[in-house]
């Protein structure tokens, strides 16, 4: 008996020694995570929304405090300006893929003597940008060498905006006009070319303004534009400055239009418009929770 259990003991210790030798021919390494660096943010969260979180990323501070969903881990090392980043430091990070933008072309040749770039397009005027963020998913995807991961995001956004949609269903009664108040007098007002505008279509609902997007430093949409489309809710994107909560106050013409008399005024807290499938997610999202708390006083 105690010869067998000898036996058995070294039949044991060779068999577990083959196996570990035999190990690497059956069990395949895990392919390398690439070190992205984001110069553009709708880019850094197209990554983001992979599972791919950057290496570096340009104007974090400002990121975590004008948009902060999602959220960015400290380690994530700051590039500094997007329009002006940091070159050195982008190199110290030895990034395999540099992501950028069409509006950063001026830095491709110096960002390319570093890494390969990757640029896609969101923002084409005249255009919808939520299909461009969904193909910025497989694009990217497939660029870092993990396509699966663009199919997972891709099906998890589809999914969430239709839970929304259902959610948002007894509001397709009226349009919207999506709008964030830059004074007193004057507006931004998001339309179907904007991602806020491209992203109220896919839940089904009616955008108010058919009209382009036109953004600037100044709000160029006057206030009384709103009276000309009487039926419609009024949304309003981010908190006013305190100036213009003040002005609004006392404006005859603000309580004069419909929707303010009405009681048709609905609030959102600020959001990313120039994000990808994550600020387009919580843009529905923050509606639908919007539009079910109903009608806030924004003056």
């Amino acid at each position: 008996m105690v010869t067998t259990g000898v036996a058995l003991t070294r039949r044991a210790v060779l068999t577990a020694v083959g196996m570990s030798l035999a190990a690497p021919a059956f069990v395949r390494a895990a392919p390398a995570r690439p070190r992205l660096a984001a110069i553009d943010w709708a880019m850094m969260e197209t990554a983001i929304a992979l599972g791919h979180m950057p290496v570096a990323g340009a104007e974090l501070v400002r990121y975590r405090a004008d948009v902060g969903d999602p959220a960015i881990p400290p380690e994530v090392v700051d590039l500094g300006l997007r329009g002006a980043p940091n070159f050195e430091l982008l190199q110290l990070v030895r990034p395999d893929m540099i992501l950028s933008s069409p509006y950063y072309t001026q830095y491709e040749r110096r960002m390319g003597a570093i890494a390969p770039v990757m640029a896609l397009t969101f923002f084409v005027k005249g255009e919808a940008p939520l299909p461009r963020a969904f193909a910025a998913l497989n694009d990217l995807a497939e660029a870092i060498g993990d396509a699966p991961a663009g199919a997972r995001a891709k099906a998890g956004a589809d999914m969430r905006l239709e839970g929304i949609a259902t959610n948002l269903a007894p509001f397709r009664d009226r349009p919207l006009v999506l709008v964030d108040i830059g004074d007193g007098r004057h507006m931004r007002v998001f339309g179907f070319d904007s991602l806020f505008g491209s992203t109220l279509d896919r839940l089904g609902l009616t955008n108010a303004r058919s009209q382009p997007t036109a953004f600037g430093f100044m709000a160029p949409v006057p206030l009384e534009a709103l009276a000309e489309t009487p039926e419609a809710r009024v949304v309003v994107i981010g908190p006013p400055p305190l100036a213009a909560r003040q002005a609004l106050r006392r404006s005859v013409l603000w309580h004069a239009l419909p929707a303010v008399a009405e009681n048709r005024v609905y609030a959102l807290p600020g959001l990313n418009p120039f994000g990808a499938i994550p600020a387009a997610l919580r843009f529905a999202m923050e509606l639908e929770h919007g539009l079910l708390a109903g009608p806030a006083r924004i003056a």
